[in-house]
């Protein structure tokens, strides 16, 4: 009996080791794209600076390529939109891996607590 209880604990042990690293690369992708969040912001806000006839210029690869200032603006635009549904999608998970580890975290102490009584019975 103890046997089997201290192969489910290894079990869930390591369950919940696996969620604890699957939660830090999940909060490590929202922090990249609160980065991506802010530059993008910043960009909005020097492009809403700019003069109707400004010119504009878009890197790509190692060139720079002219783009229109309205064409920019709504690019930024659908940016920043993919970026705050990414960053709820982001969340949620963040949210359903903390839900997960608590749970297993609960069973981790039953069955500790049930060892620990059987030891003691013993």
């Amino acid at each position: 009996m103890a046997e089997e209880i201290q192969k489910k604990l290894q079990k869930e042990f390591e369950l919940f080791n696996n969620l604890k690293k699957e939660y830090h690369k999940a909060v490590a992708l929202k922090q990249q794209l609160d980065s991506q969040l802010n530059e993008n912001k910043v960009v909005k806000e020097e492009l809403n600076l700019l003069k109707k006839d400004a010119e504009v210029y878009k890197l790509i690869g190692p060139v720079l390529v002219k783009q229109d200032l309205e064409e920019a603006k709504q690019n930024v635009a659908k940016r920043l939109e993919y970026i705050n549904k990414e960053i709820k999608r982001s969340d949620g998970n963040i949210s359903a891996l903390e839900n997960k580890q608590e749970a297993v975290h609960e069973n981790l102490n039953k069955l500790k607590t049930n060892l620990d009584n059987l030891k003691i019975a013993a």
